[in-house]
């Protein structure tokens, strides 16, 4: 499952972090990070897969479209 731009938005507000703090964990460009959050280019995979395991590392869990839609929640 690919992380969406909402989803690594939502992300990085939950664990109060910058787009240079998520950069520096994912060690993916922060230009890089902006675009796909702006909706303006969709990253490589590979890139997708650094950005989401960053943020479950600090505690965020990916929620998959399920009906109810896709989402994001802290980890307990």
């Amino acid at each position: 499952m690919g992380i969406s731009s909402a989803q690594c938005r939502a992300g990085r507000a939950l664990i109060g972090w910058s787009q240079d703090q998520l950069a520096m964990a994912s060690k993916v460009a922060k230009a890089t990070i902006a675009n796909f959050e702006a909706g303006k280019r969709a990253p490589y995979d590979r890139t997708l897969v650094d950005l989401q395991t960053a943020l479950e590392s600090a505690g965020v869990e990916f929620i998959p479209e399920n009906g109810g839609g896709a989402g994001v929640r802290l980890r307990k």
